[in-house]
């Protein structure tokens, strides 16, 4: 209960400073690394005390390295989202959007990216498999993911279950795969950062954006995500689905699959962490 409440309550803080500020890059940008910070500090502060362990799923070592190829390999999915809108004709570039909106975008994006991944990957996936093993967990974690985004502004049942599938179930592989939070934490922000920082497009149903691009996408909702944005768009959900069963494969590979019927062992597997 402590975990869940203190990182809830630095998510929280986080979020209503990152949003009172982010159109402004130069106060955003420092405030999302400083979110990022913070979080992690008290996420390794607070379930080191409870669990009395070391937090090695937030380890310093090979921490950069998990988040650059996170951050590339989310990127590198999206691309390949908007690859398959932009050859459909349903995504045109008008021209330059905002170089200092994409930077705020960034440090939105860190910030959202690290306490997100704290809530339902370090805490709600983990102690959900604790009891009830890999695969169950990896269902409820996404499925609670999922439904949380119906709170965003231009919300629809259609992203709540993309975002379920191609976020919530892909991010818990990812983390299942490494046992290390860094990776997911980079997925997330190079994922969500393309999408909107790079392509201009809107992020979960959450408004408009200022990226790099000026954009307008059109088309039918199953292909373009309607209102809710491309994370909405079929391609998306295939491109993230057949990521999370990547990820689902190295996990089994590296013996990190927790079976329903062992899943008390699951604190084992953190000592496991690469």
């Amino acid at each position: 209960m402590w975990q869940i409440l203190a990182v809830v309550a630095i998510s929280a803080a986080g979020g209503q400073a990152l949003s009172g500020v982010k159109e402004n890059p130069w106060l955003a940008l420092p405030l999302g690394v400083l979110a990022v910070v913070l979080a992690v500090l008290v996420y390794r502060w607070v379930v080191g005390r409870t669990e009395r362990r070391p937090v090695t799923e937030l380890a310093r070592h090979g921490a950069r390295g998990a988040l650059l190829r996170g951050a590339l390999i989310g990127t590198v999915m999206f691309a390949c989202v908007i690859a398959n809108l932009f050859f459909l004709g349903d995504y045109e570039v008008h021209g330059y959007g905002s170089l200092s909106g994409a930077l705020a975008l960034l440090g939105f994006m860190a910030g959202a990216a690290a306490t997100e991944e704290l809530m339902y990957r370090g805490l709600l996936f983990r102690l959900v498999e604790r009891g009830a093993g890999t695969y169950l967990a990896l269902v409820v974690s996404g499925v609670v993911f999922g439904a949380s985004h119906l709170l965003n502004e231009n919300a629809t049942l259609l992203g709540a279950v993309a975002i379920a599938i191609e976020a919530g179930g892909m991010l818990a592989a990812a983390y299942a795969a490494t046992r290390s939070l860094w990776l997911p934490i980079g997925v997330h922000l190079g994922w969500n950062f393309a999408e909107a920082g790079i392509f201009g497009a809107e992020v979960s149903g959450s408004g408009g954006t200022h990226g790099l691009l000026d954009v307008s996408i059109s088309g039918p909702e199953l292909i373009t995500g309607g209102e809710f944005g491309p994370e909405a768009s079929v391609y998306a959900v295939v491109i993230g689905a057949l990521v999370m069963l990547a990820f689902l494969w190295l996990a089994h590979r590296r013996g990190h699959i927790v079976p329903r019927k062992r899943a008390a062992r699951a604190d084992a597997l953190v000592a496991l962490a690469r």
